[in-house]
């Protein structure tokens, strides 16, 4: 018998739905918890949620958790955790706050405190001291806050900001990303010039489109912007990622499918990789860097795919890794978003789908990056899930890895 493509669909949309029925009633020893943020509820609410699943340690398969919480806003789009794994804050762009929750060792939920932000914020990041939250949001204007931590509690505004390219001081920049290298000492902010790149509609502006912006963290959270700072990347850049050992800083070019390599000069200065930019699937947004410094993934929106890249220990340089069946395409469920490798033994990989409903999961091998998809993979969601995170589940050692 020959089915549609709609019946196909169902098929293996249901098929997925009772193997995670049969995960969820199965005994799994959890490794991690991964938290999804959705923009709607997996019930009746229109209002954002996280839901929690449970990672198995063997096979990388996930199951329902704790029962979901709300997100405390609406259309949440990025997720941070501290790096003791005690506190979630998650970005409400709609909302214009950010919210912070603890989290329990059962992998629970507890709505603490939120701060109110600048008009759409887009994305946020924690520093490894837990010291300072760092959040972008705009355009008009477009800014880099840093809040103050203390026990996971937000504080008061530490530093600001105002993001603007030189010589062009009127465009609309938005703000599209954030990440503070490990050692806490500097923060840096995607953006793109709207009123240079703007698809389907007319610029006003001929500066170049894309661009990264550099600060090192003085006493206090000072921000002092980089010399040189900001730097051209490409045209729509949406995400970065620092390596462990602070030496380079990766970008996704959206509009241009390639990714930006860069290394880290004096601290927070930036070079680009002289053989640079590295080719990616169609309009890459999230990526990750494992915390062996070895490997990078990006999530490829249109292409449906994850891109796994090799790093070279000595100059940084990214080179395309072949999976296990021999090609570089590691397929996932419609328009993944958001990336993450596991936190307890960066093991496996998940994407959230935003169109899919689900999250997809991969399994990672540690000696050559490879991928393969994890048991059940995708695994359904509520709606539009937007981002993705992970911590351990405390009932094993962490693995450490020194690159």
């Amino acid at each position: 018998m020959k089915l549609s493509k709609l019946s196909r669909t169902i098929l293996v949309s249901s098929a997925g739905l009772v193997l995670a029925t049969l995960l969820t009633s199965c005994e799994i020893e959890t490794i991690d918890y991964l938290f999804v943020a959705n923009s709607a509820g997996t019930g009746s609410s229109t209002s954002g949620e996280i839901q929690t699943f449970d990672i198995d340690s063997e096979s990388g398969a996930i199951r329902n958790g704790p029962s979901p919480v709300s997100s405390g806003g609406n259309n949440p789009v990025a997720i941070a955790i501290t790096a003791d794994y005690a506190n979630l804050y998650v970005v409400n762009q709609a909302s214009n706050n950010v919210v912070h929750f603890s989290i329990a060792a059962s992998g629970v939920l507890t709505q603490k405190d939120m701060v109110t932000t600048g008009p759409g914020p887009t994305s946020i990041s924690v520093n490894t001291a837990q010291t300072y939250l760092y959040v972008v949001s705009g355009p008009n204007p477009a800014m880099l806050t840093a809040y103050s931590l203390s026990g996971g509690t937000i504080g008061s505004i530490a530093a600001q900001e105002t993001l603007s390219i030189p010589g062009y001081a009127g465009d609309t920049l938005a703000p599209t990303g954030v990440t503070v290298l490990p050692n806490n000492n500097a923060v840096f902010v995607t953006a793109y010039d709207q009123s240079a790149y703007n698809p389907g509609g007319t610029t006003t502006s001929i500066a170049n489109p894309g661009w990264v912006f550099g600060y090192t963290v003085g006493t206090g959270g000072a921000l002092t912007s980089s010399t040189g700072s900001p730097w051209k990347a490409g045209v729509k850049p949406v995400a970065l990622a620092a390596d462990p050992t602070n030496r380079f800083v990766y970008v996704t070019d959206f509009a241009s499918n390639q990714m930006i390599g860069y290394t880290i000069q004096s601290g927070s200065l930036l070079d680009y990789m002289i053989n640079g930019p590295f080719s990616a699937g169609s309009e890459p947004n999230s990526l990750v860097v494992d915390p062996r410094g070895l490997y990078i993934y990006a999530s490829d929106e249109l292409s449906n795919q994850v891109t796994a890249f090799n790093i070279s220990l000595a100059t940084g340089t990214p080179t395309a890794t072949i999976n296990t069946t021999g090609s570089q395409t590691n397929s996932t469920d419609t328009e993944p978003v958001s990336i993450v490798v596991d936190a307890a033994l960066g093991r496996f990989v998940y994407t959230a789908n935003y169109l899919g409903n689900s999250v997809s999961g991969f399994r990672l091998n540690p000696v050559t990056g490879a991928l393969i998809p994890t048991q059940a993979s995708p695994y359904p969601t509520g709606a539009k899930p937007s981002a993705v995170a992970t911590v351990p589940h405390g009932n094993h050692a962490i693995e450490t890895v020194t690159p």
